[in-house]
């Protein structure tokens, strides 16, 4: 663990791992959230979100010695809510994605998506019915999304923390944006 001084992941690590006073607190507090929009946007229950996030944090603090600095840490942490929260919706029976396949992946290298997401955004009603139309997403769909959008996550990032292939990824980013401007299209009558 010795000489990476200069990478702030690595000294985080070991002062939490060296119990330093305020080190694990600083951790949760950089990492709350992605930990937050990766749950919420998979489960949708505050309530539920909640408990996760502090499940999340607690299996983070008892594997913190198995973290090697091989991806980011925040990328580590997003894999640990990720699987909580997977866990969670498997318990409950909850369906992750609707159409979940391969076949789109090779589709969506090639298409070129016009749908600018941040425009939409800025008028805001349509952005109502863009929170609305995320919401009605399925939980892989919308986590995907959220991750790519809003926590500006790359593909690479996204595929160590779900786990899945970076073309299942693209394909999931794909069939979110289709949806989401077929619900604006429908909802506002605004061709997007």
């Amino acid at each position: 663990m010795e000489g990476a001084p200069d990478n702030p992941d690595r000294e985080l690590v070991e002062a939490v791992l060296a119990n330093r006073p305020g080190a694990f607190e600083r951790l949760v507090r950089e990492h709350q959230g992605l930990c937050w929009h990766i749950i919420q946007r998979m489960v949708r229950n505050p309530e539920d979100a909640r408990e996760l996030c502090q499940d999340t944090f607690l299996r983070v603090h008892q594997c913190l010695h198995q973290y090697r600095g091989e991806s980011a840490l925040k990328s580590w942490i997003g894999r640990v809510a990720y699987t909580i929260a997977l866990r969670h919706l498997q318990h409950k029976r909850i369906p992750l994605a609707e159409g979940h396949d391969e076949e789109g992946a090779s589709l969506v290298e090639g298409v070129a998506d016009e749908f600018d997401l941040e425009a939409a955004c800025a008028d805001e009603e349509i952005a109502a019915h863009l929170h609305a139309a995320i919401e009605a997403l399925p939980p892989l769909q919308r986590t995907v999304l959220t991750l790519y959008y809003l926590e500006e996550n790359s593909i690479p990032e996204i595929a160590h923390i779900t786990g899945l292939a970076s073309g299942t990824i693209k394909s999931h980013l794909f069939r979110s944006r289709l949806r989401l401007r077929e619900a604006l299209e429908n909802r506002t009558g605004v061709t997007a």
